[in-house]
């Protein structure tokens, strides 16, 4: 059993921090809207922190799971921050989707003070978090993801180290550059279908069983055609998302044309107050203005 802590605890964060604690893990949260942290507890047991330092004091391994680049600064620097609480040795883990500029300055950050820092962004969504079947796409030194292996493998059913430090969060990149692209693919499918006077629940059966198939295909095309789109993976989060592809792209020389129109129609979405829907709602882009 480790002592591990969890900060933050949003739809993702929240059922992972679960898995850990009935995985006889001894679990320590903090939230930035503190009810929420204490209704974790209610609900399972643990410990509350009132600041990340707090969380973060006597652990063996603390992760994070926050919304953007300022917020994992701001859990992880200053008086209340994570490095101010922890023990030398610690291994720290941000599953934040973030730049892989952050990822770098952390795990550089932590070296100097005597800790470990691994970026390991998830895919899978809430059901994936709920369901303990994340994708979770890790970079940093290979000595350390193998002490944090067995841990991240209670709540991933793919659990991988691509490369060095940045690398988890590249490769994140990557996978949301297929989901717009396939989510693309799919919106047009089900209005072609629809438009067609096809069963969208009937083409999405045959279509998954071919070369044509997605997750997105399987999980979204029949909501999608029933105009659904309350699920947990927001536009405003994607474009976010893009955002760090087409920075790094700027970087690297990759080209990414389709990805940045796709980013126009998330975009025009947004100005039509829809960007807490999900990221199917890209299908409504194709309908009349």
């Amino acid at each position: 059993m480790a002592k591990i802590s969890f900060v933050g605890l949003g739809v993702m964060g929240y059922p992972m921090a679960r898995h850990l604690i009935k995985a006889g893990h001894d679990v320590t949260v903090y939230n930035r809207t503190t009810t929420k942290a204490e209704q974790w507890v209610n609900e399972y047991g643990g410990k509350l922190a009132l600041t990340p330092r707090e969380a973060a004091i006597g652990a063996d391994m603390v992760m994070s799971c926050v919304g953007n680049d300022d917020d994992v600064r701001s859990v992880y620097y200053g008086e209340n921050g994570i490095f101010a609480g922890v023990k030398k040795g610690v291994i720290l883990i941000d599953h934040t989707t973030a730049s892989a500029d952050l990822a770098r300055e952390l795990y550089q950050a932590a070296k100097e003070l005597g800790f470990d820092f691994l970026d390991a962004p998830v895919s899978g969504g809430q059901a994936g978090a709920e369901n303990a079947a994340l994708t979770v796409m890790c970079g940093g030194d290979e000595a350390i993801f193998n002490a944090a292996e067995d841990v991240l493998k209670i709540y991933g059913k793919a659990v991988t180290l691509v490369g060095e430090s940045g690398c988890g969060q590249l490769c994140k990149m990557a996978n949301q550059l297929c989901i717009a692209g396939v989510l693309a693919g799919v919106s047009e499918a089900v209005r072609f279908a629809q438009k067609a006077g096809l069963d969208v629940k009937t083409v999405r059966d045959v279509v998954k069983m071919g070369s044509g198939s997605s997750w997105q295909l399987e999980n979204r095309a029949e909501t999608m055609g029933e105009n659904k789109f309350d699920f947990g993976f927001a536009i405003d989060w994607i474009r976010k998302d893009l955002g760090f592809c087409f920075d790094e792209a700027e970087r690297n020389g990759a080209k990414l044309p389709f990805a940045k129109q796709i980013d126009e129609a998330y975009a025009q979405l947004q100005q039509r107050g829809l960007g807490r829907c999900d990221t199917s709602a890209l299908i409504r882009f194709l309908d009349d203005k």
